[in-house]
């Protein structure tokens, strides 16, 4: 178990595009759900010692109260030791994130944030349901580097309703001037059971052209590359060294463990889901119970897909003699028709054993990643 992810489902708002595990933090039994956090991390605790990470994730964490704070890192401090990580990552809103929360994040050994910025435009921010402005944002950034905080990373959405290229451009432009280690820039997705999502339904949500999403992804790769942020994976963009640590424990197929309601794990061969709805987590817990609801024993075919479909997202691709050494059989053998046919249609090359997209396979990354799932 290479990284540990701890969900805290609790939000202030509820941004129209989530899809994630959360509830409204008020009249909520935060404090209680915090200490069933605890009792479900001493699970884990037989694991401590291979973790290189911790993400702290939601929701919003940055939604709890610096008391609660405090009190969830001391539970994390009785399995893991903050020292031993080589990252520990907290999720956090620009306007949530005040200097007593950051002090104290950092004197805990919480060194890396991940900010949720998504917009440099207050208009189409209050349209997709944040509550800061871009003011929060270099402002929250200017008060973490005084604190300390170096490792720090935001996340960026692109393809908003109504958004138009100018103010993307305007956004990267924002974003890059922060002068960052680490960014990350998302195409907006319809997720069901969502605010947009009911909209788009109802012919009530005005999303941009295709051709237009396309033109604002190449625009922000473009840039990035410029600023010297290697694009690492299809959507992360970081200095040499300031690559996700968490992040690529999912693309490298590795297993992780999940803790809190709704949280998913891989550990021992299996993926996992936790409880989802608060009060039966709570119930699970407080039975001493694990709290998971559902679980799958991966298959090594289920294994060998996923190791190309998400290595695949990386630009450095997937290695065939490390696929090879992890599953005891050649990735030629496996997927040699499929691989050829994707590098005679362009989307994959083969250089230095690794098999990797090209442009052409970036903007059509989806597509070539169901090639695996349907073979049989």
């Amino acid at each position: 178990m290479r990284g540990l992810y701890i969900h805290i489902p609790f939000c202030h708002q509820i941004c129209f595009y989530c899809d994630f595990n959360k509830v409204f933090y008020a009249n909520q039994p935060v404090d209680a759900y915090i200490e069933a956090l605890g009792v479900e991390l001493q699970q884990y605790a037989k694991y401590a010692g291979e973790l290189e990470t911790v993400f702290i994730g939601g929701g919003t964490p940055t939604a709890l109260t610096v008391e609660q704070l405090d009190r969830l890192l001391t539970l994390i401090e009785r399995v893991v030791d903050p020292k031993t990580l080589r990252e520990y990552t907290i999720e956090a809103n620009p306007d949530e994130l005040t200097r007593e929360k950051l002090q104290l994040l950092y004197a805990r050994g919480v060194h890396r944030l991940s900010i949720g910025v998504q917009s440099f435009n207050d208009e189409l921010l209050k349209k997709i349901g944040r509550t800061h402005s871009a003011h929060h944002v270099e402002e929250v950034i200017q008060t973490a580097r005084e604190v300390g905080f170096e490792n720090i990373s935001i996340d960026l959405i692109y393809a908003l309703p109504e958004q138009t290229m100018d103010d993307w451009k305007e956004t990267v432009r924002r974003a890059l001037a922060l002068d960052l280690p680490h960014y990350s820039a998302y195409s907006l997705i319809i997720e069901p059971k969502t605010r947009f999502y009911n909209l788009k339904n109802n012919d009530q949500l005005k999303l941009v052209d295709a051709s237009v999403e396309g033109e604002m992804f190449t625009y922000v790769m473009e840039q990035m590359e410029r600023a010297g942020r290697i694009q690492y994976e299809v959507s992360n963009f970081a200095r040499p060294g300031a690559e996700s640590i968490h992040n690529l424990i999912y693309w490298e197929n590795d297993e992780y463990g999940g803790v809190g309601a709704g949280a998913h794990g891989y550990l021992d061969g299996e993926r996992y889901s936790n409880i989802g709805p608060l009060t039966h987590y709570l119930k699970a817990v407080e039975a001493g119970e694990r709290p998971v609801k559902d679980t799958h024993q991966v298959t090594l075919e289920e294994r060998m897909e996923e190791e190309m479909f998400l290595g695949l997202r990386t630009r450095k691709g997937v290695s065939s003699t490390h696929f090879e050494k992890k599953f005891g059989q050649s990735l030629q053998t496996i997927y040699g028709s499929v691989l050829q046919l994707l590098i005679e249609d362009g989307y994959i090359v083969y250089e230095a054993e690794h098999y990797r997209l090209t442009e052409k396979g970036l903007y059509n990354g989806n597509d070539v990643f169901e090639q695996f799932l349907l073979m049989e």
